[in-house]
């Protein structure tokens, strides 16, 4: 697939047509010297004749007048603005040296290099900064409010991070869906907006972007929930994930001493899934296992709880593997503007 504006041809382009009296050669030059006043065609007073010699000089000695790109503004008379301003650029796989000014922010002009976009030529401090481009985001932002009914946010992107899914075959990657987080979030959303497109829905793919939220929080050592409210289909989707993590869980946990029953505490399960305590109260709720008895909380999973669970897994084609996960948190309290 290639990203970018089209080639035009060249070479079925036709010349305008173009009046021929406007067109001048360097022989023609000769013709616009002034009459002498003793010609027998000169009938003008002196005054004339003078004004003409001034004319004709400054047809003679003007430069062709500039137009369109080429005109210059009062700036770019000053000295300055003439001196390359930027060391280096890299755009796609080649660093260039530029040959002269070109008026980029005044930030970048102190940057060793400056990374430009090869798709949509965006300007960028840094190689990182590039990767996350901004003008990508809002693209994908545009795309989710087409499916999304909540959705406010379009341009202002930066507060975010963006996680995309591809599928790749041999024409490259395809995305998939999407999910986007705050960079610094107060109430410790691991997910502000998510989505996967109507095509690859139903294909485990929204469970699979939910894990790995969870993962990257594990790994930040936070507790995660998705902002609130959540959407009917986002809903579905969460609770769908929250009971099969939960019933994993239970399944998984094995008695402290032999004849005893499994015990596990709310405060336990929080721990091992890095989800929110109410969430996990939530998810209990409906599934309908919680029970009060005696002044303590009590977990009871039926056949009929055990059978969905076991329907849920086996549909669950795709999962995170954890120890693939190569990610570092970053303090984005300490950002700066690039």
């Amino acid at each position: 697939m290639v990203v970018g504006a089209p080639r035009r041809n060249l070479e079925g382009c036709k010349v305008p047509n173009v009046p021929r009296s406007r067109i001048h050669s360097a022989s023609n030059l000769s013709s616009l010297k002034r009459k002498h006043p003793s010609d027998e065609d000169s009938t003008s007073s002196l005054q004339t004749n003078d004004l003409d010699d001034h004319n004709d000089k400054a047809k003679l000695t003007a430069l062709p007048r500039q137009t369109g790109s080429m005109v210059s503004s009062h700036h770019e008379q000053d000295v300055v603005t003439r001196i390359r301003n930027l060391e280096w650029i890299e755009i796609g796989q080649y660093r260039i040296k530029p040959w002269y000014f070109s008026p980029y922010p005044v930030e970048l002009v102190s940057a060793d290099c400056v990374y430009i976009c090869e798709f949509c030529l965006k300007y960028l401090k840094s190689r990182t900064c590039l990767r996350r481009h901004l003008t990508y985001a809002q693209h994908l932002c545009l795309l989710a409010k087409l499916f999304l009914d909540h959705k406010t946010l379009y341009y202002d992107t930066d507060p975010f991070l963006f996680y995309v899914l591809c599928e790749t075959d041999s024409r490259g990657y395809h995305i998939v869906g999407y999910f986007s987080k705050e960079k610094e979030s107060s109430e410790d959303y691991n997910v502000a907006c998510i989505l996967t497109l109507p095509p690859y829905q139903r294909k485990g793919y929204g469970k699979l972007l939910i894990e790995f939220s969870y993962e990257l929080s594990k790994i930040e050592g936070k507790l995660g929930s998705p902002e609130k409210p959540l959407s009917d289909l986002g809903l579905l989707s969460y609770r769908s994930y929250w009971a099969m993590t939960l019933m994993d869980i239970f399944l998984s946990t094995k008695p402290s001493e032999p004849g005893q029953e499994p015990a596990i505490s709310i405060n336990e399960i929080v721990e091992r899934t890095s989800m929110k305590r109410d969430d996990v109260i939530a998810t209990l709720s409906y599934l309908n296992v919680l029970y009060y008895v005696k002044g303590q909380y009590l977990i009871f999973l039926s056949k009929e709880n055990l059978e969905l669970h076991k329907r849920a897994i086996s549909k669950r084609l795709v999962r995170v593997d954890p120890t693939c996960l190569s990610w570092k948190p970053k303090d984005w309290s300490k950002r700066g503007r690039w």
